[in-house]
């Protein structure tokens, strides 16, 4: 039987992020019959875009590395990487009080909050994490226990401390050194040879274009898109090999009938869409421990510092980080402005996500004053605060030997979210490399095997 002959298999993939995206394009490519289901009225989850002022651009911080091998494949497939455009950034660090460029080795050894001995660490630490390639062995240790070994107790207070406490909070007594240690390798990666320049890239109009290419791809090649549909529950059918999926509006619900299912979707959601998962798949789901962030983007007459990321060491400051998306994407652009980020992570069950925007605006215009003696609030032209509760799975001790199963107890139902994600900080990158890992060898090949049983 040729594959134009042989029965297509139905497929749900749950979840229109970006791993949903790609999964369902994956599996389109391959000629399977695919829906996608999307609880939001719009695709792109984590990378969806909105209005900004008078601009459109992503929600939330999002740049391509050189070595971001996966995402620029996708993006090959459907003809935007060549669009990719490169810059080459600067880093910047605020540490009591002053701003500070630490862009290259000369601005390294000059970087006045350390001793000459206390950067010998800090150097032989980064350069050591990138090369280790066993991230099993990082996992199997914590964070800070791992820093402190190298960096050593004086380093770990001045510098990593607050970067672990501004990214994980109190979190990061609980987090692996394979937190770290991804970090480190990917922005190791992408650094050239020879030059040894970080260059970072973006698709001209964001991610908007991306997701709005990606739609069109996967239309073209038969995929049913539906949006606000999530999904309520999932039953195995008795007497049969297929899976009832209930999606909707509480008040206009469908139940549809498919032959596979993949959740993208948050661990939690997952576990509360499927009963009948077992109670140890259940309690695997439900103890995942997710970070979230509350964002706010701003348009701006002025650059600030002019680096691509401020990290920041001072405690006083409520922000993870400055991200100057203006230093990446040029005013012209952007209507002649400067787009900046304003990040902060914070454990999902924390109640300052649920903060007025009002109190938020406030406190980083009040913030940004302090820190940049030139900016003034009256150089903002729109200032909005988004929100997401589930961006990325802690990393605590041991992570993949805990984590969600991918192949559920339910025949046919399978678990490819970011929980997934075992060597990795989130990134769109490192998420689209579980397509890799594990649709094709894990998903596809229990596919084959329950076809074969019919």
């Amino acid at each position: 039987m040729t594959n134009q002959e042989r029965p297509r298999t139905r497929w749900a993939v749950v979840g229109g992020g970006m791993l949903g995206l790609a999964t369902a394009w994956k599996l389109a490519k391959q000629g399977e019959d695919v829906t996608l289901l999307e609880a939001g009225k719009e695709l792109g989850g984590l990378t969806s875009a909105w209005r900004l002022g008078d601009i459109t651009w992503d929600r939330f911080y999002h740049v391509t590395l050189l070595s971001d091998t996966k995402l620029r494949a996708l993006l090959d497939e459907v003809g935007l990487d060549k669009e990719i455009e490169w810059v080459q950034t600067r880093t910047g660090f605020y540490s009591n009080g002053k701003l500070h460029s630490m862009s290259n080795s000369f601005e390294f050894l000059m970087f006045p909050v350390l001793n000459l001995y206390q950067k010998f660490r800090l150097g032989g630490t980064i350069f050591f994490g990138s090369k280790i390639k066993n991230w099993r062995v990082m996992e199997q240790i914590s964070v800070e226990d791992w820093l402190k070994r190298w960096s050593g107790n004086s380093t770990f207070n001045k510098i990593w401390l607050p970067l672990l406490k501004a990214k994980l909070g109190d979190a990061y007594q609980r987090a692996s050194a394979a937190f770290i240690w991804s970090y480190i390798d990917r922005m190791y990666k992408a650094r050239r040879s020879g030059m040894k320049r970080e260059m970072f890239g973006y698709v001209p109009g964001g991610y908007q274009r991306i997701l709005s290419t990606l739609t069109k791809s996967l239309q073209a090649r038969g995929c049913r898109i539906v949006s606000n549909a999530a999904v309520s529950n999932l039953q195995r059918t008795p007497g049969t090999s297929g899976l009832a999926l209930t999606y909707g509006p509480s008040d206009a619900q469908t139940t549809e009938q498919f032959d596979r299912v993949i959740m993208t979707i948050p661990s939690q959601v997952i576990a509360k869409a499927c009963p009948q998962l077992q109670s140890e798949e259940q309690r695997r789901l439900n103890q995942v421990e997710y970070i979230g962030v509350v964002c706010t983007s701003l348009l701006i007459d002025k650059p600030l510092g002019g680096y691509y990321v401020t990290n920041i060491t001072d405690s006083w400051v409520p922000l993870t980080g400055i991200i100057e998306m203006g230093a990446i994407v040029k005013p012209d652009k952007l209507n002649g402005k400067y787009l900046v980020y304003l990040p902060r992570y914070l454990m999902a069950d924390d109640e300052r996500l649920s903060e007025r925007d009002e109190s938020i605006h406030e406190r980083c215009l009040e913030t940004l004053e302090k820190m940049y003696p030139e900016f003034h609030r009256e150089q903002v032209s729109a200032i909005q605060t988004a929100r997401a509760k589930y961006v990325m799975a802690l990393p605590t001790l041991n992570y993949s030997e805990t984590r969600p199963p991918i192949i559920s107890s339910i025949p046919g139902l399978y678990l490819l979210n970011s929980a997934q994600i075992v060597k990795g900080n989130l990134n769109v990158n490192e998420t689209l490399e579980l397509l890799d890992d594990e649709l094709e060898p894990t998903i596809l090949k229990d596919h084959q095997r329950l076809s074969s049983l019919g």
